[in-house]
């Protein structure tokens, strides 16, 4: 199934790509929007810090909740209960296995855009939107450019999680990438090796606990990929995000 994105263009020479995923219960508007309140230290927006960047927002279909029969919400994948990820997991692999193949085809259009050059895409989430990022950086095949043939080398520009955590954790990255049975998942860890990762959580996230997110980092340093970590004491609040 194809997915709905959100475009903003570049405003100068195109360089790079970003695809952002927005939380559980949220929508690419309203989430490309919010963006437009966050600056930095020189008051600049995101867009405005990297004009020549393309930004795509893929929107989440409205999907039913298991726990609350009758009631949807924009999710990637339903959730049986947010104070325990662990409990009926396997709810999580129909709806994860769905976005993470519509996933894949956006980023593989866009990659087609940058004239196969994978290594100027960035992918990108928070929360529910994050985990959804990681299944998809786990089960990436990519094919090399005729520029990065002769390096061999197959990447992403940059993976960032926010609020984030591991779907399935606690297993081998065979059995994580079993655990959404993708007929063409990798048989190798070199996107996720060479693929640069900053993860950042709050510690005072009611939702996504900080431990969900070490958790995640030690996970995916395990499976050897480069992982630069932050943690920070408060500012979960206001976050665009819902539970998941």
């Amino acid at each position: 199934m194809d997915l709905p994105v959100q475009i903003v263009p570049p405003t100068t020479p195109h360089t790079h790509t970003v695809v952002f995923l927005h939380g559980r219960g949220d929508h690419a508007q309203d989430f490309l929007s919010s963006l437009h309140h966050s600056r930095d230290s020189r008051n600049r927006t995101l867009l405005e810090s990297f004009p020549s960047f393309r930004w795509v927002f893929p929107q989440a279909r409205m999907r039913p909740c298991a726990a609350f029969p009758g009631q949807q919400m924009t999710q990637w994948f339903d959730i049986w209960n947010t104070a325990d990820f662990s409990e009926q997991e396997d709810l999580q692999a129909v709806g994860l296995r769905e976005s993470v193949t519509g996933l894949r085809a956006v980023l593989e259009r866009e990659a087609a855009i940058l004239g196969g050059r994978w290594e100027l895409l960035v992918l990108a989430g928070i929360s529910q939107g994050a985990a959804t990022s990681v299944h998809t950086l786990l089960n990436l095949n990519l094919d090399l450019s005729p520029s990065t043939a002769q390096t061999g080398t197959r990447r992403l520009g940059a993976f960032l999680g926010f609020s984030c955590r591991m779907p399935f954790p606690g297993r081998s990255l065979a059995d994580t990438r079993k655990a959404l049975d993708l007929d063409d998942a990798p048989d190798h860890d070199e996107v996720l090796r060479n693929t640069p990762i900053l993860l950042e959580h709050c510690v005072d996230d009611p939702i996504v606990l900080v431990g969900g997110g070490r958790n995640l980092r030690d996970t995916l340093q395990k499976f050897g990929a480069q992982v630069a970590w932050r943690e920070y004491p408060q500012g979960a609040i206001g976050l665009t995000r819902r539970p998941g």
